[in-house]
């Protein structure tokens, strides 16, 4: 008897019952053509900073999926760079930001380009820039090949107490394996693309035809078809963003299905309504795009210096915690009275707000709404 889905005859002739999913992808459907509607209003500057926005999101949360901290504004920098989107407070990037991002801006931005083989190679080597995973030296590159690592298995727990999640099929038939998923993803189907969506992000994920970083080219590949479903480069929302929230849920329903059969209804029904919710968080993206262009109308008129800016950008971009004057200082490579003065030439003009009674506990945030001086 099968114990994982790759192991029936069948494979991968996957079907789901379509009357219980039709509800949900039509609620998917509208969500998405209203958003895209929404979104083709805002101008091009506004559709860049919104892109910017979700992709940087994106990148972020799918690294977290994995236990990855990225470092925001290096991620954010990098995409801004590679994109030529102009904005303030550009910092330094590492390699392995860079690659990371340069995967995600090929298969978002490039979406109608066929996906293939060294494509994939490509976007492995952007993930491990060295080699290595972690301490952990890795071929890069190429599918796995090595029988003597076989077999691949996902696992968790302490050692002595590993328990076996899924096992993926054995190195020698990777080749074959991927060379009719690619077929498959790059053929014009009669089926929805969000559910082509849903489909290679499970199919990829379960052939797991590299050592490592699986997962995250899974959720790349499921990001392709979703713009290729949107039919535009502007990303306004961020499926991993969710997953991230659902991370659990993700996992849960993912070796549900890998030890399943051929009926992948279940998975289907997961992937749509998790898509529904990014789709409803994007509106939070959405205000704060709209919020920020707003703050940004107020002080047109007043002289402020590049620090300034690109403090108030770090701002208005959801600064997590207190901004402090000593956090401000350190931010801008600036001595404390130079950052006080900053910071109280733009309290005068009515750009920020103290917050906090005490000078050492005080903090600053921007000011809502009121006229600025000049």
């Amino acid at each position: 008897m099968a114990k994982y889905i790759y192991q029936y005859k069948q494979w991968p002739d996957f079907h789901w019952d379509t009357s219980l999913i039709s509800n949900v992808l039509a609620s998917v459907r509208f969500k998405q053509g209203r958003l895209i509607g929404q979104m083709e209003n805002l101008g091009f500057q506004l559709q860049k900073e919104a892109t910017l926005m979700a992709m940087t999101e994106e990148v972020i949360k799918s690294s977290e999926i994995e236990g990855e901290i990225l470092d925001v504004s290096q991620v954010r920098s990098s995409i801004a760079r590679q994109m030529g989107i102009d904005v303030a407070g550009i910092v330094p990037s590492d390699r392995r930001v860079d690659g990371v991002v340069e995967m995600m801006i090929d298969a978002t931005q490039n979406f109608n380009q066929a996906l293939t083989d060294e494509r994939l190679f490509g976007w492995h080597a952007l993930l491990f820039p060295i080699g290595r995973s972690g301490s952990r030296k890795i071929e890069v590159g190429h599918w796995r090949k090595n029988p003597k690592e076989d077999p691949m298995q996902v696992i968790s727990g302490a050692m002595g107490r590993e328990q076996v999640h899924f096992q993926a099929p054995d190195s020698i038939y990777v080749s074959a394996e991927m060379e009719a998923f690619i077929h498959w993803f790059n053929e014009e189907l009669k089926l929805d693309s969000l559910l082509k969506a849903a489909i290679a992000h499970l199919w990829f994920v379960t052939i797991h035809p590299f050592e490592d970083g699986n997962g995250r080219i899974a959720r790349t590949i499921a990001d392709m078809q979703l713009t290729r479903s949107d039919q535009s480069a502007y990303r306004f929302y961020s499926m991993s963003s969710q997953i991230r929230l659902e991370r659990n849920s993700y996992y849960a329903i993912l070796e549900e299905t890998q030890k399943g059969d051929l009926d992948i209804t279940k998975w289907m029904l997961w992937f749509l309504a998790c898509l529904d919710r990014a789709l409803d968080g994007s509106s939070m993206l959405l205000n704060k795009v709209l919020s920020k262009a707003k703050h940004w109308e107020r002080f047109k008129l007043v002289s402020i210096n590049e620090r300034q800016s690109n403090m108030i950008n770090t701002l208005l971009d959801g600064f997590e915690g207190k901004l402090t004057t000593t956090k401000w200082a350190k931010m801008t490579k600036t001595s404390a009275d130079t950052a006080l003065r900053d910071i109280q030439d733009l309290i005068n003009k009515n750009v920020l707000v103290k917050v906090g009674g005490s000078k050492k506990g005080a903090s600053y945030e921007v000011r809502a709404g009121e006229k600025c001086n000049i």
